[in-house]
């Protein structure tokens, strides 16, 4: 890491004649992130950013939020912005309280069973819903193995070493079918 952007939201569409986007939102800070005189970057998808923008107003609306930059007071000054991703370098990320951590931190993660058994690489994050699922793909089953991110599974994260330890409860692990 060093001069790496985050995705905080994408705007969907415009909203009326004065400037005004629907964003949907892809942080989980959305009143830090969307608040009057943020800092965001307009960028296109895993480019580099375009534009810095700052919020002047935002609003909650359905599933999007309503929001305006300084300086942009017409439809014509944001329209090209359409499907673009608004964004946050990561010195603007806040710290996280101890044992939680960014999805970034924890793609690419080396993970190992409590019984020193390599797992694979933690490729993705899923949000189904209580609880985050952690995708790893690697030798111990031929289909990804989905770790729930819980503390009775997870039992140990070392950004600096990138590896994880994890419990593998009973029915995680697909069992071996024979032919006969």
């Amino acid at each position: 890491m060093g001069n790496e952007y985050f995705t905080v939201g994408v705007i969907a569409n415009v909203h009326g004649l004065r400037g005004e986007v629907k964003v949907l939102s892809r942080t989980d800070f959305d009143e830090l992130r969307f608040r009057p005189k943020s800092r965001l970057f307009v960028r296109s998808e895993g480019s580099t950013p375009i534009t810095e923008v700052v919020v002047k107003t935002a609003r909650r609306h359905q599933q999007f939020w309503l929001v305006s930059f300084e300086g942009m007071s017409s439809i014509n000054d944001v329209e090209r912005w359409k499907g673009m991703q608004l964004c946050v370098h990561q010195s603007q990320l806040p710290p996280l309280p101890e044992g939680t951590y960014y999805m970034h931190e924890l793609i690419g993660l080396s993970v190992y069973t409590d019984d020193g058994r390599f797992a694979g690489e933690l490729v993705d994050v899923l949000t189904p819903g209580a609880n985050d699922v952690y995708v790893i793909r690697g030798p111990l089953q031929a289909k990804e193995l989905l770790i729930p991110a819980t503390k009775e599974c997870v039992l140990s994260v070392d950004r600096t070493a990138r590896r994880m330890t994890v419990h593998l409860l009973e029915g995680l692990l697909e069992e071996e079918v024979s032919e006969s």
